[in-house]
């Protein structure tokens, strides 16, 4: 079959090529229209109790994540000029089509009772503007008795300030986020331009942008790395720039249709479909390197073109696709998942990886039975001697020393146990960015000087309607936020208690010391004041109040910002600082006191995420296992497959273990997906072997030797392209990219042990040619062998028609 396709290909080739182009211009037409996801999808599955009551948070009271901080220490701001800087970038940045509100220390608020009214009106601090440095330092004295904006505005020990921006979620959900954010931006550089006074950024909306606009510039930088790194190696390799333009071109057209694809699917670039491009190049480059060096082998043995590409199709067609299926078995168990970003990588990833094969398997027979024949120089690369001596290295450990082999190996598993035994899981907010990334230097500034800036909601729901406003719930909240404060990486609580203990201060005449809960006989009065305030011009906004409570006074909103301090050390400040104080403090009063927010929907989706990947790994086993099953209708086989890629996966968790390198998402996908690449290579030689039993009597130490010499060079060969190809993500300023780089690398060095050293010995041991049939007309669907003349006699009677037309 796969040599009349072959022939059929060749015959057709104007029209194929015609097809293959015609495609192409349509998938490149859409794949113009692709744009970076601004969404960030929680990971969480929509139907979790923790993310169904974050969805209702947020109806109640609104988003928690869409603030933007631009913060700055610096006395000279005091300054009457400075200031009046920072007032124009306050009233320049309100006007910022996104921005839907900026809270700033020149546009501080107070509220002063009104005795004839029996109310509170709200009150700029800053009325009129300074006109001499005497007023303004008169109205910052005024500012600095508002125990309200201690530790959300201003810091009370380092004098930092900062500017609070709200964000419109709409903006922040499409690609209009990225003009708002520069325009952001470029307005706070002309501040520091102006005013020497250098500023700093934060919040989920800066991150996401930053994140975002760095997914984007490093897909094109991966893509541009890969290709130059996989056209040196094909020219180290085969020394003819024909097999390095052309396989080349054919993994840009892949390129071409995995984006497309993602357009037409629906979805758009986020941090895991933008590696999707350059994985496609990585994995593709070897179905051309397999195709061509042994059409290199088969050419040089029978001196014809058509002849050589057709047995070269016929004996690895099959195994071929059926490596490519194991590949996309690391991808496809993500398709498991009911995660939308985790589905979205498996699908595009495994409907690429199949079109990767089919363009490969279409284009490199007609290309190079087009192009004139290889030169002896060019064949040269067969006869490699530091290649020639290395797999005969590998024969002699297989057939000698297997013993050595068997320790060494053992001695490697114990070894990567107490790795594994080592390895952490933990994830932060900003995990994936470097270190020293202008982004974490920022967010530094922010925990030193404010905690920390990243959103944490506590909901107490009183269990009765006006509930909140009985003065021994609000005393046991009271109570909490106490605690909460004396936690060093949680920023001061904003509440409905804190907006009545600033009512309270502004009832005693904006007196500090009043900043408290009213007492009993206090309470009528300031609730009725309150009460009188709502809804009145120049009164108090019942926005403000509605977003501290809900609609019937039952529940109440306890906002916070918290450090990135990671997804271990939040467990452990939820579970052994907060949960128990919450215990102790409203156990026996009817209240219930629930902690969501974006913070922790994103610690546990980590959680979810890492699970589930858990379960793909162990998915894709049954998978690869099922294939080899299939293909080669033996038990043992499976055997001799997934233990090699076990003790592959095995020493890769070691090495994270004895590195440091953390088990989160980003990692966990690592061993899915090397399982299925490594699995190819198993696969691989494993039919390579059954060929060779066949032909040699079931003689398992020849067929083993002539396994190794042959099927070892394109093995090696492999491993090579796609240790450079994966490598290239080494260079990523992500974290999660950079170590998936470096553990799919490390991951294929190891693979050459146990599948050209460790898998061979099983083989020799266990595998003793007489236990089991070999079903000869099984193995043909897949290996022909060389000597079969009268395939050959009709493939060379079927090429004189195509000849001549060649010819013509």
């Amino acid at each position: 079959m796969w040599s009349k396709l072959t022939l059929f290909n060749i015959k057709h080739r104007r029209i194929l090529i015609l097809l293959l182009a015609a495609i192409t211009v349509f998938m490149g037409w859409h794949a113009r229209k692709v744009e970076m996801t601004y969404d960030f999808a929680q990971v969480v599955s929509p139907d979790d109790p923790d993310m169904v009551y974050f969805q209702q948070f947020k109806r109640t009271f609104g988003e928690d994540g869409n603030v933007f901080v631009l913060g700055l220490q610096d006395s000279s701001v005091y300054k009457l000029g400075n200031f009046n800087e920072l007032r124009s970038l306050t009233d320049t940045l309100g006007k910022v089509q996104g921005v839907s509100g900026v809270l700033s220390v020149t546009k501080l608020i107070k509220l002063e009772k009104d005795t004839s009214n029996q109310s509170f009106r709200a009150s700029p601090i800053f009325k009129q503007f300074p006109q001499t440095q005497a007023e303004l330092d008169s109205l910052m004295r005024v500012v600095n008795r508002q125990e309200f904006y201690k530790g959300q505005l201003i810091s009370p020990t380092t004098g930092a300030t900062l500017l609070a921006l709200t964000m419109d979620p709409k903006f922040l959900n499409s690609s209009k986020r990225e003009g708002v954010m520069k325009e952001i931006l470029a307005h706070a550089e002309r501040f520091q331009q102006k005013t020497g006074i250098r500023m700093h950024y934060a919040g989920l909306p800066y991150v996401r942008a930053t994140m975002t606009t760095k997914v984007a510039s490093e897909m094109k930088l991966f893509v541009a790395l890969t290709v130059l790194m996989m056209a040196i190696t094909l020219f180290l390799f085969f020394r003819t720039w024909a097999a390095v333009v052309f396989p080349i071109l054919i993994v840009l057209i892949v390129v071409v249709w995995c984006i497309g694809s993602m357009v037409l699917m629906g979805y758009k670039i986020n941090l895991l479909t933008g590696l999707i491009p350059s994985i496609i190049i990585v994995i593709g480059i070897p179905n051309c390197t397999y195709l061509l060096s042994r059409y290199h082998y088969d050419y040089r043995k029978s001196g014809n073109q058509v002849l050589a590409m057709t047995r070269v199709v016929s004996k690895i067609g099959l195994v071929t696709l059926m490596n490519n299926t194991t590949t996309a078995i690391g991808f496809v168990v993500f398709c498991f998942t009911n995660i939308a970003i985790l589905f979205q990588f498996g699908a595009v990833a495994t409907i690429n990886i199949f079109v990767a094969f089919l363009v490969s398997f279409l284009l490199i027979p007609i290309v190079f039975t087009i192009l004139p024949p290889p030169t002896p120089k060019q064949l040269e690369h067969l006869n490699a001697t530091p290649l020639t001596k290395l797999l005969e290295f590998f024969e002699h450990l297989v057939l000698e020393r297997r013993g050595t082999v068997y320790l060494a190996a053992a001695a490697f598993m114990a070894l990567s146990v107490g790795g594994i035994m080592k390895v952490k899981s933990v994830s932060y907010m900003v995990d994936d960015l470097p270190k020293d990334s202008s982004v974490n230097a920022d967010l530094k500034f922010f925990e030193q000087h404010f905690n920390g800036v990243m959103p944490l909601e506590i909901v107490v729901n009183t269990g009765s309607k006006r509930g909140i406003m009985k003065l021994k719930n609000l005393e046991k909240i009271d109570r909490f936020e106490k605690f909460l404060r004396t936690q060093p990486v949680l920023t001061t609580p904003v509440s409905i208690v804190t907006f009545l203990k600033a009512s309270t201060q502004a009832f005693y005449n904006d007196n500090p010391e009043y900043y408290r809960l009213p007492d009993n006989s206090e309470k009528n009065f300031i609730l009725s004041y309150l009460a009188h305030s709502q809804g009145k011009g120049g009164g108090m906004d019942s926005k403000l109040i509605r977003s501290f409570t809900d609609s019937t006074a039952q529940s109440a909103r306890i906002s916070l910002k918290i450090a990135d301090i990671g997804s271990r050390n939040l467990d452990t400040l939820l579970s052994n600082q907060i949960q128990p104080q919450i215990k102790q403090i409203f156990n026996g009063t009817g209240m219930d006191v629930k902690l969501t927010g974006t913070t922790i929907l994103f610690t546990k989706g980590n959680e979810y995420l890492i699970n589930s990947l858990k379960e793909s790994l162990v998915i894709a086993f049954v998978l690869v296992g099922l294939v080899v099953l299939i293909l080669f209708r033996s038990i043992r086989a499976v055997f001799f497959t997934l233990l090699p890629n076990f003790f592959t996966l095995l020493l890769t968790g070691g090495i994270m273990g004895y590195f440091g390198i953390p088990l989160k998402p980003s990692t966990a996908l690592i061993f899915s997906i090397a399982l299925g690449i490594d699995g190819d290579n198993s696969i691989h030689l494993l039919a390579k072997f059954r060929q060779e039993l066949a032909a040699n009597g079931h003689r398992v130490r020849a067929a083993i030797s002539t396994t190794l010499s042959e099927a070892g060079t394109s093995m090696i060969y492999t491993s090579i392209v796609l240790f450079l190809g994966f490598s290239v993500f080494a260079f990523s300023e992500f974290g999660g990219t950079k170590a998936l780089g470096l553990l799919m690398s490390a991951s294929l060095l190891i693979t050459n042990f146990s599948n050209l050293i460790l898998l061979p010995c099983l083989l020799v041991t266990f595998e003793h040619g007489k236990d089991e049939d070999i079903n000869e007309s099984f193995i043909q669907h897949f290996d022909h062998s060389y000597h079969e003349e009268d395939d050959d006699a009709e493939i060379n009677l079927r090429r004189i028609p195509l000849q001549k037309k060649l010819d013509s």
